[in-house]
């Protein structure tokens, strides 16, 4: 039997009048590690959701007492993210598409096959999952970090460390690709420190020129230039209590990197022009996407303000080495779009998400959300559809299967993955898998007969 991955434990009402069929969805269930309540008609069934508490909902669409329509209604309106599939037989195929465009999450034909059904339920159950994902990030409470999305092993690493130099006053150095969020772990260190009352400053290091760089951090004092009619106060100094965050910090001059030296190790400042130390007291986190080692060695940046900055590292894994992460961004960023842009898109479609998670990022988080943006200004339907995505990324996984590899595959073995994989994100529904493939049943079957192909019941 193909197991899940994980036991989702959600609760599921299923309704069908046909007893034999409502067993069989029960007991698959059951193994699935779903808990299931009955009904035997659609009056039953209504009157279940009424105590409210499900999940999912997998109704036959004709039945006594309530018909499928009825109760997908009934469930949007008590929780629109419950997510509900409709049961048709053959005769009444039509309404069951119907049942789709009205917010029904798929639809099964009996006799329904156990695999199909495996399949359709976990992708339900995960887009549930991450609805409340998503609304839990709005309401603050994603483990303590409503900025930092992600729940992969690297990301809860990252969460956990933290949490652990909470209490403490060290610097911190963040280092990870362009685009990974290392000012959001900045500022989770900032929110979840002593000093979080206070203000959170952050300086790109590679925006200003030294002597931009100087005044910006430092301030100055009257007369210390051409134009400084009056003294004013650096970033460093009004962060007072705070933390500020040295961003591109390896793009710091060398000339500069002396004076943040000192600034670390005294605990106080020279304003431009003055003569007067200035004390502070600041914690600094740093980051940066360079290797701050090799720039030691090349004397481009100082050792001793590398080990005084590099106290606590934290690195920040790639999009692609937390791919796992990559539906509930996409999900958070595509509820934060569509918010701005005044819609209502209820999600991705599989074949969608099923490209934005096959694709490498390499610009990392900053690019998926460029490419949600631009989803939710080009969708024109209930959800975001492969015609809203860059072509590129439809391009890139036809040529990245299995990337690792190091021989070129022959076209017949992409080709017999590439149907291996229709037929998995199609539940082995080999109506649906000839229609995404683009040819008829009968060529499918022979493809299927010629490569012996493994098939789920």
């Amino acid at each position: 039997m193909d197991k899940p991955d994980t036991n989702p434990g959600m609760t599921v009402l299923v309704a069908d009048d046909e007893e034999t069929a409502l067993k069989h969805m029960e007991t698959i269930l059951r193994k699935e590690g779903f808990r299931p309540r009955t009904a035997r008609d659609g009056g039953a069934a209504l009157a279940l959701l009424k105590q409210g508490g499900f999940d999912l909902i997998i109704t036959d669409l004709v039945m006594d007492g309530a018909d499928g329509i009825e109760i997908l209604t009934a469930a949007k309106d008590q929780d629109p993210e419950t997510e509900v599939i409709i049961v048709t037989g053959h005769g009444s195929l039509e309404g069951a598409v119907e049942a789709t465009k009205k917010g029904a999450f798929h639809y099964l034909q009996k006799p329904v096959r156990p695999g199909e059904l495996r399949s359709i339920v976990r992708q339900a159950a995960e887009k549930r999952r991450l609805a409340r994902r998503v609304r839990d990030l709005e309401e603050g409470l994603w483990d303590g970090f409503p900025a930092i999305v992600g729940n992969s092993p690297n990301m809860l690493a990252v969460k956990k460390l933290i949490r652990q130099i909470a209490s403490s006053d060290a610097p911190v150095c963040v280092t990870g690709e362009s685009g990974t969020g290392k000012e959001l772990v900045a500022r989770a260190v900032h929110q979840t420190s002593a000093r979080k009352s206070k203000r959170f400053v952050a300086v790109n290091c590679a925006s200003f020129t030294e002597e931009l760089l100087a005044n910006e951090l430092f301030g100055h004092e009257k007369d210390a230039y051409t134009g400084a009619s009056s003294t004013r106060p650096g970033l460093l100094e009004s962060a007072g209590g705070g933390t500020v965050f040295l961003d591109e910090v390896g793009d710091m001059p060398l000339s500069m990197q002396a004076k943040l030296l000192r600034v670390i190790q005294e605990k106080e400042l020279l304003r431009v022009g003055g003569s007067v130390p200035v004390p502070v007291d600041i914690r600094f986190v740093s980051a940066t996407n360079k290797d701050l080692k090799t720039l030691c060695a090349a004397g481009i940046f100082r050792q001793d303000l590398y080990f005084r900055l590099n106290v606590i590292p934290v690195r920040l894994p790639s999009l692609e080495e937390r791919a796992g992460d990559i539906p509930v961004l996409a999900a958070f960023f595509l509820k934060r779009a569509s918010a701005r842009a005044g819609k209502s898109l209820a999600g991705f479609s599989r074949e969608s998400m099923d490209l934005l998670s096959g694709y490498t990022y390499p610009g990392n988080v900053r690019e998926l959300e460029n490419i949600i943006e631009r989803a939710v200004a080009l969708a024109t339907g209930p959800q975001v559809e492969t015609r809203d995505l860059p072509g590129d990324l439809a391009e890139f996984n036809a040529f990245s299967i299995r990337r690792a590899e190091s021989r070129p595959r022959t076209l017949e073995e992409v080709e017999r993955e590439y149907i291996q994989w229709v037929l998995a994100t199609t539940g082995h529904n080999k109506s649906e898998a000839a229609r995404i493939l683009g040819i008829d049943r009968v060529s499918l079957y022979r493809k299927l007969k010629k490569g012996a192909f493994d098939e789920e019941p």
